[in-house]
């Protein structure tokens, strides 16, 4: 399936790091991204609705701190926590401060904190 292409839709993250291989490994194991060589021997990735890809860059210093914040959905926020500790993530911020949304933070291999954001059953 094509991205939906749109004026001002976000299409494209960089995630620093410092470790390309461990990075791709743990997006790939924890949310299940796709991931690719680009022609210029870039490690790159699509979400798994193939709506945003991005790349893993080096030289850049982490997002260890919310400012911008990026938040990835996922179906089951609990179940997801278990398995980004499992992949060498930590987590920085459980269930339920948020509330009554369903959200939590995680500090990726690379060093980025990062949103978890799980919908609400109606």
């Amino acid at each position: 399936m094509a991205p939906t292409m749109g004026n001002g839709k976000i299409c494209y993250i960089e995630l620093p790091t410092t470790d390309i291989a461990r990075s791709a490994d743990f997006y790939q194991k924890v949310f299940g991204w796709n991931m690719r060589k680009r022609g210029d021997g870039a490690t790159a990735f699509d979400d798994t609705v193939g709506q945003v890809s991005g790349s893993f860059v080096l030289g850049r210093p982490p997002a260890p701190a919310p400012g911008l914040l990026v938040y990835i959905m996922v179906d089951d926020a609990a179940g997801t926590l278990k398995v980004i500790t499992a992949n060498g993530g930590e987590i920085v911020q459980q269930i339920g401060v948020d509330a009554p949304e369903i959200t939590a933070r995680f500090k990726d291999p690379g060093g980025n904190v990062i949103g978890l954001y799980q919908q609400p059953k109606s």
